[in-house]
């Protein structure tokens, strides 16, 4: 294994043989690459080990671009229809043979930069047979029994001079026949991707970054239900890396994630920081910054205690896997989050987006790199979970999930139950290490990690929903947006939810209806409704509450210094002027909800109530006193004096 990339193994002729029977591991995603003088028997062993659709000949382009297999003339050509349909295949992540000589190190290098540029392992199978071997075949065949006697020793030297070289070149693996009974024997097994874990369905718990905090661990592990490292109901944790650094307990972390590990109760992808450290444990030159050299001092302490932990936290980090891929496909782990393309592919590309993530090359005022937001841009279908960058709650963003909560910080620790996508937490016990950037900012959206930037209002935009997938939203109609609810709506750390507004049925054919049932029920029919609930009218006014249990919890959940809620209009809009008959409103609710149990049923500190609020002069009132008492009062001066002119008009006829 390298530091590049320990997701697939390396191996010169790393096959297991018994007598002249050799197996020949291949990843199931692979580009393979056959490599032997013509006559070797290239193409008989591909038919004989591979599907006919994963086989790519070189005679076969050569035939689609010339109409005849042995015009060598036509081999430019051939080759780049080769390539090009290899790059399809390992696009939709097909294992790829290719069926050539290869026997030049220039065809093998570009097979193996195609092999890199999908993020895939090139393996090379080598039939490095007699010449006089390869001279028969050739004889017995039609099409090539005038070949000259040269070509095939030339191809025989070419193929000699690189045999040595084939792993510098780029082959993850390479496996050499040099005999018939070799050749006739061999079996190539298809061996799953390490990170591939598709068959293992859960549930997991993953928990977020945990940088030595070992007392918020086992308090974290304790709430999701752990005995000791295992789970009673057989649930499997998924830890998201950076074990280590900064915390106070790098050991214990380590203690405890390794043996659950080896006992099978879990599964860990490595964090920077676990890479970082790993590099020091071989003897590289790392600096010992960012929290590593309080790791050193610990396990230097560690040292005398037990001596053979040192090599067992080398070679656990050694085996770490850059992420898996799991339930079926539906969700991904890694360290620092992957794009759907990166998927179960194997790469140091793959490997290094998953541990640092992708910046943008600048650093901001904190001096920390300008990470670019992946997230925002994914569409996959595969939840991603992961950590890396500290946020100070987590939340859902096109079905990815950041759970780096900052526990080492003052945070606190964060796992998801999977599938239930269900988030629990613990408080961190203090702060063990002051971070150099602040976990919140006071800009809008800085309590969630996110704070408003310019960009998100300017040009064009594409959000993703849960249920109308992906909507486009204009320049114009976003900076609209943002200029009636930064002047109007309420608070926006207590505006959580805009109900949708009605959609009335077309206006009635029917003489004297301006609606009419028949005609609406054949309206949601056509548009695909199939259930139409019916309910009495009330004459009420439509209004979101949201309801705390109390003023501490509003502040823990929503940052609130004061209110114990919200309450407002389908437009954002408080519902009423009078900030202290809000509160009245609010504290009704509270009390019902109390009384019905709902805080614990629910297990909350907070509801979400869209509903109609009644009587409808609650908010009449405040309005007619607004609005329209001066008219009324106005109305009231001149409507005698003006019934009186009108009466003696009509005396005088």
């Amino acid at each position: 294994m390298t530091d590049n990339d320990n997701d697939n193994g390396t191996g010169n002729d790393t096959e297991k043989s018994t007598g002249a029977h050799r197996t020949l591991p291949v990843t199931d995603l692979s580009l393979v690459v056959l490599v032997g003088a013509s006559g070797s028997g290239k193409s008989t062993f591909a038919r004989r080990h591979f599907k006919p659709t994963e086989i790519i000949s070189s005679d076969f382009c050569r035939g689609l671009v010339a109409d005849d297999e042995n015009d060598q003339s036509a081999s430019g050509d051939a080759f780049d229809v080769l390539h090009y349909i290899a790059g399809k295949r390992l696009a939709a992540g097909r294992l790829t043979v290719v069926d050539a000589t290869n026997v030049q190190a220039e065809s093998r290098k570009q097979l193996v930069q195609l092999a890199r540029s999908h993020d895939v392992l090139p393996i090379a199978i080598v039939l490095d047979l007699p010449e006089e071997v390869c001279q028969t075949r050739n004889a017995a065949r039609p099409d090539r029994a005038g070949m000259p006697r040269h070509v095939v020793q030339r191809h025989r030297r070419e193929l000699r001079r690189s045999l040595r070289g084939l792993e510098r070149e780029g082959f993850r693996k390479v496996h050499i026949l040099r005999t018939e009974e070799e050749a006739e024997h061999a079996e190539v097994v298809l061996e799953r991707r390490y990170n591939d874990l598709r068959h293992l369905t859960g549930p997991f718990d993953i928990i977020g970054d945990i940088h030595g905090c070992s007392s918020e661990l086992e308090s974290l592990l304790g709430k999701l239900g752990y005995v000791d490292g295992a789970h009673p109901e057989g649930r499997t944790a998924v830890f998201v890396g950076d074990l280590v650094d900064r915390g106070p307990d790098s050991p214990g972390v380590l203690r405890r994630v390794m043996s659950m590990v080896a006992a099978g109760n879990a599964l860990c992808v490595p964090g920077n920081h676990e890479n970082k450290l790993g590099r020091y444990l071989k003897g590289r030159k790392v600096q010992h910054t960012h929290g590593l050299a309080e790791t050193i001092e610990q396990l230097d302490r560690e040292d005398a205690k037990d001596p053979a932990f040192r090599e067992q936290v080398r070679e656990f980090i050694d085996g770490l896997v850059s992420h898996y891929v799991l339930d079926g496909g539906k969700l991904v782990v890694c360290h620092a989050g992957l794009p759907e393309k990166y998927h179960g592919r194997t790469s140091g590309r793959v490997r290094s987006h998953a541990l640092y993530g992708d910046t943008t090359g600048e650093t901001d005022e904190f001096g920390l790199p300008v990470r670019y937001p992946w997230a925002e841009d994914y569409r996959g279908r595969a939840a991603v979970v992961y950590g890396h960058t500290p946020v100070p709650s987590t939340s859902w963003v096109n079905n990815t999930l950041c759970l780096d909560t900052g526990a080492v910080f003052g945070g606190k620790m964060t796992a998801l139950r999977w599938p239930e996508r269900e988030l629990v937490d613990v408080p961190a016990e203090k702060v063990w290490y002051e971070p150099a950037k602040p976990l919140t900012t006071e800009a809008p959206g800085g309590r969630e990690g996110r704070p408003l930037d310019l960009a998100d209002v300017q040009g064009r935009r594409i959000v993703e929903t849960r249920y109308l997938g992906r909507i486009s939203v204009r320049e114009e109609n976003a900076a609209a947006a943002l200029e009636v609810m930064s002047r109007f709506a309420v608070d926006p750390r207590l505006l959580g939810y805009l109900p949708p507004t009605m959609a009335p049925t077309a206006t009635s054919q029917e003489e004297g209806f301006l609606e009419h049932p028949a005609e609406a029920f054949a309206q949601y029919r056509a548009d695909g409704v199939a259930t139409v609930v019916c309910e009495e009218k009330h004459m009420g006014s439509r209004a979101v509450a949201l309801v705390c249990r109390d003023a501490e919890a509003a502040r823990e959940r929503f940052g609130v210094e004061g209110p114990t809620g919200a309450l407002h209009t389908r437009t954002g809009r408080p519902f009423l002027d009078d900030v202290a008959l809000t509160e009245v409103i609010l504290g009704r609710l509270r009390t019902a909800v109390t009384a019905a149990g709902l805080w614990d049923e629910w297990d909350t500190d907070w509801v979400l109530l869209d509903a109609e609020l009644m009587p409808w002069s609650l908010k009449a009132g405040g309005l007619l006193r607004s609005q329209y008492a001066a008219v009324g009062a106005a109305s009231g001066a001149v409507l005698p004096g003006a019934i009186a002119a009108l009466a003696a008009a009509a005396a005088r006829g």
